[in-house]
């Protein structure tokens, strides 16, 4: 049987407090300026870039803000466990639970972007003990499945007009 993770979910404002209390664990400071793109990168429903991240904190604080800065940002997030890095995507979704460090599996829809976040350490432990027993030196497992996820499917089977 998989050891699958279960976590109660923080919504936005004890997010960020969460996200904040452990960056500061890290040694980090919460700048306003981390601020402002955890807050800009947990509005976002969906994996955001840092393109769409610069935006929307550009439009937010009334000036320009260079996506090389939210990438380092990003970067920094993603170290310290606050955000996890959508590969196939090139975008990053909140940690909804920044406290607990484990690998993740990630349902990417390629109907509409939505993109589930799933805990297995049965199913990533065992990808380490493949790479392990290959002589390499696994860091962190990145699983995506692309696919469709149940709302797509349906608008899908909703279009079809059923058979004569």
């Amino acid at each position: 049987m998989a050891h699958v993770h279960h976590h109660h979910e923080l919504q936005r404002d004890d997010l960020a407090t969460a996200a904040q209390a452990t960056l500061e664990k890290s040694g980090e400071q919460w700048t306003t300026m981390r601020a402002s793109v955890y807050a800009s990168l947990a509005g976002f429903a969906k994996p955001a870039s840092a393109y769409d991240i610069a935006d929307a904190v550009s439009k937010a604080e009334g000036r320009r803000v260079a996506a090389n800065s939210v990438y380092r940002i990003l970067d920094l997030f993603v170290g310290a466990n606050l955000a996890h890095r959508v590969e196939s995507a090139n975008a990053y979704i909140v940690n909804a639970h920044p406290d607990c460090l484990h690998d993740c599996i990630f349902l990417v829809c390629d109907g509409c972007g939505q993109t589930t976040h799933l805990d297995d350490d049965r199913v990533t432990g065992d990808v380490r003990a493949a790479a392990r027993a290959a002589g390499f030196a696994p860091v962190r497992p990145v699983i995506e499945v692309r696919g469709q996820c149940a709302d797509c499917r349906r608008a899908l089977s909703d279009a079809v007009p059923a058979a004569a």
